[in-house]
């Protein structure tokens, strides 16, 4: 989420191709194999923006279109803490992913020519009824953001690992993880190849009736142009 870099400003979008389904052929049957991302970072005199959306493609539609956007406004010239508001949510063909809102703080670093950053947030995360069968409730969300040049900014290694609190169809309360790591070898300083994988505990939808599976893990194989 800190994709800046180098800069202030900083767009790039994704295409990824899923192997999920290949890995996990009854419990995501229905896994789209072509992603592609809109990501973008801007930092300003009183703090950053950053959001991104993710188009899920099948051979005939866009699927599902997610989307995080979050604010933060830093608690002090010089201090390495910030107030960070968000909003997750989006549609898909079949029903729209549950909305949330999330408040809190978060720590951010970097070191001092910006190849290393790194940002905790501690957040409150609410809920919304977003379509039938589901409802409003609180929870509470801990985020781990990182990104790391190496070989003179060649390689690039970044991502994120989140943990709240969800709820299971029977409406038990359950831990939910879920981590996106990245890994990028800059070919220019424009275009990129790469992969990201995505480890999931109870977040992966499971289609497969007779599978009790709530861990995951989705590899892509992709590419990226940063404007």
């Amino acid at each position: 989420m800190l994709a800046c870099g180098m800069t202030v400003s900083a767009q790039n979008i994704q295409l990824h191709y899923d192997f999920g389904r290949n890995i996990y052929t009854g419990e995501e049957a229905g896994r789209q194999k072509v992603t592609i991302t809109l990501e973008q970072f801007k930092a300003d005199q009183w703090g950053q923006w950053y959001y991104f959306v993710d188009f899920d493609l099948s051979r005939h539609f866009v699927e599902s279109a997610y989307t995080e956007i979050s604010r933060e406004i830093k608690l002090g010239k010089e201090s390495p803490f910030s107030a960070h508001v968000e909003y997750d949510g989006g549609l898909s063909r079949s029903a729209s992913f549950q909305q949330a809102g999330l408040i809190g703080a978060a720590y951010n670093g970097h070191t001092a020519d910006f190849s290393k950053t790194w940002s905790v947030q501690l957040l409150y995360k609410q809920f919304f009824k977003s379509y039938e069968d589901t409802h409003s409730y609180a929870s509470a969300q801990l985020t781990g953001v990182w990104g790391l040049n190496f070989l003179n900014n060649k390689l690039r290694f970044s991502g994120f690992i989140d943990f709240w609190r969800g709820e299971k169809a029977n409406g038990h309360g359950c831990l939910v993880i879920l981590s996106e790591p990245q890994l990028w070898y800059n070919f220019t300083e424009h275009f990129s190849v790469g992969t990201e994988w995505e480890f999931s505990n109870n977040f992966v939808y499971n289609s497969d009736p007779e599978s009790s599976k709530t861990f995951f893990w989705n590899p892509t194989l992709a590419v990226k142009w940063n404007f």
